[in-house]
């Protein structure tokens, strides 16, 4: 939402200046994001009116300019613009006067002296681009500083509202708040309505009472739809965000941004028989203002006439029934939208409009009549014609229920004494019925808060409007006391840590996914959102990949050649009727393993980089079991299990996945459970023996596809007391072996406590483990 500041001081001027106005509004729960000029600074440029225009004697395309400022005598301007004519009424800047990225002076300019400037609203920094002199008004007071005649110094404030404040929408609304946050006086907008003067009417039925509580409609004929819209409407138009087209749409406009209520004009020669209000039919269609033909579902609500749709219903109007630059006479309808009948229909046709951003979160039913005569006044005065009598229909309007705040209560939750005759007067002041009934204030919210229901919303308002900062901030009085905190497992921090240790950075991605990252990511059904923010937001990730392979993707579409992310949050699953959140640990790599440097060679991160990155985390107890998955490359996929439960996946991105996230290198991923990061369990002291320890180095011969943890964890099953460590130390193929065989080779520890081991123990041992060895795979030892 964004807003002129002159347009607000208009009907509430607090004696604050824009910053102290902006923290205001921020500290009443109205967030200001931003403040800007709506002009770049310039000056010493006056309304000027040409008199008189001819061909520069030595230049084909320079024209020499009498022109009037409004001094006592015309001054001599040479032009380059090709509209510069006699009798225009434009801006001129004098000697001295300095516009952006320019300095004006008198100059000769091919043999004739040039007293300033007629300038374009480029060179005056308030368009992007401009094909010649910037036109005022023909009205405009030849003389008037320029920017006190278009009021430049005026300041666009923009909000990040709230979804729950739909009553700040509007240039009243957000009036009526600054007067209850600061205690100003605030002044209504005049809207005496237009007394019927023809009999013209059109016929109304609401055939969806329920969606259309209210629906007003009013015939104007005779109208000039192609009249200029005052440069006032124009100016507050354009800084609100909204673009002028015509008089009538602009009307509409700026009732909207006025009132609060979104209005729409029908061409009334162009309208079937009478108005329908009601649902959509199946296998309709409507053709909107944008172009954009729709197919409509049945739970679309629709303006129809006797030929069908005409405009989506507090959405956008149909281009059939669009006002033209010939439409001479209007149908100008008002109407009370419920929200559930609006939200969530403008997105998933990927449409946006202001009309359904206020309708969605609730327009005032109250106001729709006084928005009718508002928007018919402005109408009749701009374009002209003839106003007929109102039409309304009403059905079961939301009702507004008294709600009984109780002033113990309410200190009891602010935890500050507040007056209730200055709750009651704040109430008051934000449009609200209040009435004192025995240490209790009953409060009737108005027809422009749907957000306030409950006690507890009536004492956030008094609260707000008392001040955020005028509450003493207390420590809590309260014993407190540690909570346990198991000494096997670990932080959140800590996991972190050491990923941040092995060269990893942390990055926080959307729980909101594309649908297609999903399917081409994960094996589990993704969870869809009734009314996503947006179609490639609309379902829950049920994996950490998406969002981590779009922040890399993101990284090296920067130049950044070397990424390492990783992720701590949750996944969404479904099944058997339940949601489960479990944390997840993930991961992605790309680019080289090391930083460049002279001390190691390039080369790029592999499998084993990221696998010993994940042995950091889950210990060495960690076994990667080849594996595979539909995203993982089918030769480089890994299940991770620790302690004999699977736990997440290792390996590198499929092929395919590659190139359709159109990647310049193949990236390792990672995804496991947290809970396993978490829980490592305490550490165990064991004395360092004094007695020597015995190496003995075994190679066994083993079929090519066995896998070397597989047969690792045979000869630890194997191994008795006196084994300390046993490794894997190298792995050889080729001369001596068949094709279809591999040589593994171990180093075994052996060590006592107590005493020094005999041949005959260690030989024992050894023979032992190669026997494990031998029944499990049929390994042999490599002579």
């Amino acid at each position: 939402m964004q807003f002129s500041e002159a347009w607000l001081r208009s009907l509430v001027n607090p004696q604050l200046d824009t910053q102290a106005l902006a923290h205001a509004l921020t500290m009443g729960g109205l967030e200001v994001e931003g403040v800007a000029p709506v002009a770049p600074a310039f000056d010493h440029v006056v309304v000027a009116r040409i008199l008189e225009c001819a061909k520069h004697p030595d230049a084909d395309r320079l024209r020499v300019c009498r022109v009037d400022v409004g001094e006592p005598e015309p001054i001599t301007i040479v032009c380059g613009a090709a509209n510069a004519a006699a009798g225009l009424r434009v801006p001129c800047a004098r000697p001295g006067a300095k516009l952006p990225g320019m300095e004006i002076r008198v100059a000769k300019v091919r043999g004739v002296e040039s007293f300033g400037m007629l300038c374009s609203a480029k060179e005056l920094g308030l368009a992007a681009d401009a094909d010649g002199l910037m036109v005022l008004d023909d009205d405009a007071p030849v003389g008037e500083d320029l920017r006190r005649y278009l009021d430049l110094d005026d300041r666009v404030i923009t909000l990040k509202l709230t979804p729950n404040r739909a009553d700040c929408l509007s240039i009243v609304g957000l009036a009526r708040e600054v007067g209850a946050l600061t205690r100003t006086a605030v002044h209504p907008v005049e809207h005496a309505d237009v007394a019927p003067q023809i009999d013209d009417t059109r016929d109304v039925q609401v055939l969806a009472p329920d969606a259309c509580p209210r629906y007003v409609g009013r015939v104007i004929k005779g109208i000039d739809a192609g009249a200029a819209t005052p440069r006032w409407m124009k100016a507050r138009l354009e800084r609100s965000g909204i673009r002028p087209l015509s008089a009538p749409v602009d009307v509409t406009n700026y009732v909207m941004l006025e009132l609060g209520q979104p209005m729409h004009a029908f061409s009334l020669e162009r309208l079937v028989g009478g108005i329908a209000v009601r649902h959509a039919q199946a296998g309709e269609s409507l053709v909107l203002l944008n172009g954009e033909r729709v197919d409509l579902s049945p739970d679309m609500l629709v303006i129809a006439d006797e030929t069908g749709p005409i405009a989506l219903a507090g959405i956008m109007g149909g281009e059939a029934t669009g006002v033209a630059a010939g439409t001479r006479d209007v149908f100008l309808e008002a109407a009370f939208f419920a929200p559930r009948a609006i939200a969530g229909r403008a997105r998933r046709l990927g449409l946006s409009s202001d009309a359904a951003f206020r309708f969605e979160r609730g327009v005032d039913f109250a106001r729709t009549h006084e928005a009718m005569a508002r928007a018919t006044r402005l109408m009749t005065d701009i374009c002209g014609g003839h106003a007929g009598p109102v039409v309304e229909r009403v059905g079961a309007l939301p009702r507004r229920e008294p709600i009984r705040l109780d002033l113990g209560h309410l200190q009891r939750v602010a935890g500050v004494a507040l007056a209730s005759d200055a709750v009651r007067q704040d109430f008051l002041r934000l449009g609200m019925e209040v009435e004192a009934d025995a240490g209790a204030l009953v409060v009737t919210p108005p027809s422009f808060r749907f957000d306030i229901e409950i006690a507890e919303d009536l004492i956030e308002e008094a609260v707000r409007l008392y001040g955020y900062d005028n509450i003493p901030a207390q420590p809590p009085c309260a014993a407190v006391r540690m909570l346990p905190q198991a000494e096997s497992r670990r932080g959140d921090e800590t996991v972190k840590q050491m990923l941040v240790d092995r060269d990893y950075q942390e990055v926080i991605t959307y729980s909101f996914v594309d649908p297609a990252w999903e399917r081409a990511l994960s094996t589990r059904q993704a969870l869809a959102l009734a009314n996503p923010l947006a179609t490639q937001l609309s379902v829950m990730r049920t994996t950490l990949w998406g969002g981590l392979i779009d922040a890399m993707r993101h990284n090296l579409n920067r130049q950044q050649t070397r990424v390492r992310l990783f992720e701590l949050g949750r996944v969404f699953l479904s099944g058997d009727g339940r949601i489960e959140e479990p944390l997840r640990v993930g991961g992605v790599a790309i680019g080289d393993a090391l930083p460049e440097q002279w001390g190691a060679p390039q080369r790029a991160v592999d499998f084993f980089d990221v696998k010993g990155d994940i042995e950091t985390l889950l210990g060495a107890g960690l076994v990667a079991r080849r594996a595979t998955h539909p995203a993982l490359h089918p030769g480089q996929s890994a299940e991770l299990i620790v302690a004999g439960r699977a736990v997440g996946w290792l390996g590198a991105l499929h092929p395919r996945l590659v190139e359709h996230f159109d990647l310049p290198g193949v990236p390792l991923l990672f995804e496991f459970d947290a809970a396993s990061a978490f829980d490592v369990g305490l550490p165990r002291y064991t004395p360092i023996s004094r007695f020597p320890q015995v190496r003995r180095d075994m190679a066994l011969v083993v079929a090519a596809d066995v896998a070397a943890g597989d047969l690792l964890g045979v000869l630890q099953q194997a191994a008795t007391a006196i084994v300390r460590e046993i490794a894997l130390f190298d792995e050889y193929r080729g001369k001596g072996l068949a094709d279809s065989e591999k040589s593994l080779a171990f180093r075994v520890v052996m060590q006592d406590t107590q005493r020094t081991l005999t041949d005959a123990e260690v030989d024992e041992t050894m023979a032992a483990l190669v026997a494990a060895a031998a029944r499990a795979f049929g390994a042999r030892l490599r002579q």
